[in-house]
């Protein structure tokens, strides 16, 4: 099966290449991409693929349940060399319904690595408990908490450090959060967009 792997990838680089003879030749003289993506690992959520883009177009960072914590020194180095080196003018928080790590986080009852990794968005469901509580069923629960974590981590994209010397500096940045259906391949902007310090007050108080 791995074979198999290597073979498609011949097939791809030549339709690449079919198409568009110059394709890897650019991609060797730099990136440039104006977005980051900050996603969930799950394989059924590929970002190029979902906003239809190239490689070199979207700088991408992925773990489960698209989390943006802000003692986490890998995505806080994917952070800045996005926003600092690169220049990214879009910060894009996509999460995705019926996301795992969001169930494990309110059904897993353990004390693994992956428990920990996952307490964020406990929090979330906390704070958020009585609107949870209104859901029909676990499924629509999931969905919704799905959603609360990506406004959660949006607002922790907003008060970054590295995002705030940004805009004190006058760069051209916003941060959205999105949540992406696999059942219909759709996203939905939640509208929580921050592209200012008034902004960030304005949606989220701070």
């Amino acid at each position: 099966m791995v074979d198999e792997l290597i073979e498609n990838n011949r097939k791809w680089s030549r339709e690449k290449v079919r198409v568009d003879p110059d394709f890897f030749s650019r991609l060797v003289r730099q990136q440039n991409p104006e977005y980051l993506w900050i996603g969930c690992s799950d394989s059924r959520v590929p970002a190029n693929e979902i906003v239809n883009l190239d490689p070199g177009e979207l700088f991408v960072h992925r773990n489960v349940a698209n989390l943006a914590p802000p003692q986490d020194a890998n995505y806080l180095s994917v952070l800045q060399y996005a926003v600092n080196v690169l220049k990214i003018k879009h910060v894009l928080v996509v999460g995705h319904y019926g996301c795992g790590g969001v169930r494990a986080a309110i059904e897993s009852t353990g004390d693994t690595l992956i428990d920990h990794w996952l307490s964020p968005i406990r929090d979330v469901a906390h704070a958020h408990r009585h609107e949870l509580d209104t859901c029909d069923n676990q499924n629509e629960r999931v969905d919704r908490l799905c959603e609360l974590n990506v406004i959660d981590q949006v607002r922790n994209v907003a008060t970054n450090p590295i995002i705030l010397n940004a805009w004190r500096q006058g760069q051209p940045l916003a941060v959205h959060g999105w949540v992406y259906s696999i059942a219909n391949g759709l996203v939905t902007d939640l509208n929580v967009s921050v592209r200012s310090l008034a902004e960030r007050e304005r949606l989220f108080g701070i």
